[in-house]
């Protein structure tokens, strides 16, 4: 039998990325002990008048076919929210909805990109990144994130990959795994390199409310940028709510109008009881992502602080968001390597850094999303491997990397 092509592109980039997570997972079930690291799922609870008002809409009838555009009261509250952002009018034309970011992603790469174009995109990257743009039949050209500049893209790596075929940046700010944060000036210089090269960026901007420190910059922002940029974010993280899959995409008028048959072709709208409820998640105020911020700086410093001595080990402070990355490569693992044996040996479950491309295959990434006495016995436990490979105790004749491919894992993605 015959398949389409575009089941070879993704044949290895869905759940594999997750192996550790997954392995983890069926260990849990099974009883063991294990901390788990891996995924950025919000400990907070989403606050209840969220689901109150969902329940609402569902008593009220609010069950039927959706627009595909978006619901009428959420497209505006959409548009207001990033009219004042920006300062200038964006209107409801400007704007589509999605069953979260991974979705709209998908609908504005799709619309952008095809086969023989290039899309850039830093590295480290999103673990679904490549699978998304592979998905269009382009191909990926990856801008070297550095850790020497705070993994924070550099104008001149930017130009420097660019190639005639290049047509989309995708950027992540603020940037997971890394935790990087783009400043105005970044992105004015990052903007002065698709003007020139005449491409469109796209921006993922869902850890805009968990910064710890400073201010969120945009190239939606910014006049000369905004008719060349589109945003993708969701409530996923800003209110701790992934599980209600609620997200968005804003852009030039013209682009959002062409790009509307391609989004009511995946799912002609999403539910009319979530969007009334991310409505009025957009229109009131709640303390959920500054309880957050607070959360996870705070678990990010004790981390940094546990385990700045832990041999071999440096941890990477980020700037925002819910991770944390390790450098392991003085232990003299990758981390591929690292991640496996800390889930056998130690019983914590941690993201490979080569999940996220390969700049990142010397880091694993810690998520900051458990309570802290989790979080501290967490780095005693990684201090302690990690202490055990300076003293030649692991067991390092096994390839943790290799046997995990014949464990039993659960199917999915996180």
């Amino acid at each position: 039998m015959r398949y389409a092509s575009i089941t070879d592109r993704l044949a290895d980039l869905g759940s594999q990325k997750w192996a550790v997570h997954f392995a983890a997972r069926a260990r849990i079930a099974a009883g063991e002990p294990i901390i788990e690291l891996t995924i950025g799922e919000p400990d907070i609870a989403p606050d209840p008048r969220l689901a109150e008002q969902c329940a609402r809409a569902i008593a009220a009838g609010r069950t039927r076919y959706s627009d595909g555009r978006g619901e009428p009261a959420l497209l505006a509250a959409l548009a207001e929210k990033y009219t004042r952002r920006t300062g200038r009018i964006v209107k409801t034309d400007n704007v589509l909805c999605f069953p979260g970011t991974q979705t709209a992603l998908f609908a504005v790469m799709l619309s952008l990109a095809e086969a023989g174009d290039d899309v850039l995109v830093g590295d480290p990257l999103y673990a679904t990144y490549e699978g998304v743009i592979r998905s269009t039949g382009a191909a990926k050209v990856t801008v070297p994130l550095r850790a020497d500049n705070g993994f924070r893209m550099r104008a001149e790596d930017l130009e420097a990959a660019v190639t005639p075929r290049s047509r989309v940046l995708l950027l992540n700010t603020p940037h997971n795994p890394t935790g990087a944060v783009l400043s105005r000036e970044d992105i004015a210089a990052i903007g002065a390199v698709c003007r020139r090269h005449d491409l469109w960026i796209v921006s993922d901007e869902v850890y805009e409310d968990l910064i710890f420190d400073g201010r969120f910059a945009s190239p939606f922002d910014e006049p000369d940028l905004a008719e060349r940029t589109v945003v993708v974010s969701s409530i996923s993280k800003s209110h701790a709510a992934p599980g209600f899959r609620s997200g968005w995409a804003v852009g030039p008028a013209v682009l959002c109008t062409r790009m509307l048959p391609v989004a009511e072709t995946m799912l002609f709208g999403n539910q009319p009881f979530i969007a009334d409820m991310t409505a009025f998640a957009l229109t009131h105020a709640f303390d959920t992502a500054a309880r957050m911020r607070e959360a996870y700086a705070r678990r990010a410093r004790m981390i940094a602080d546990a385990l700045r001595e832990a041999p071999g080990i440096r941890p990477i402070p980020p700037g925002a968001g819910m991770f944390i990355l390790l450098d392991v490569a003085g232990t003299g693992l990758t981390g591929e390597d690292f991640a496996w044996g800390l889930l056998d040996e130690a019983k914590v479950a941690v993201m490979p850094g080569p999940s996220f491309g390969d700049q990142a295959r010397n880091f694993v990434r810690l998520s900051l999303t458990v309570p802290d006495a989790d979080i501290a016995e967490a780095c005693r436990r990684i201090a302690a491997f990690a202490e055990s490979l300076r003293a030649g105790r692991w067991r390092n004749t096994i390839d943790f990397a290799k046997t995990a491919r014949t464990r039993s894992l659960l199917p999915g993605a996180a």
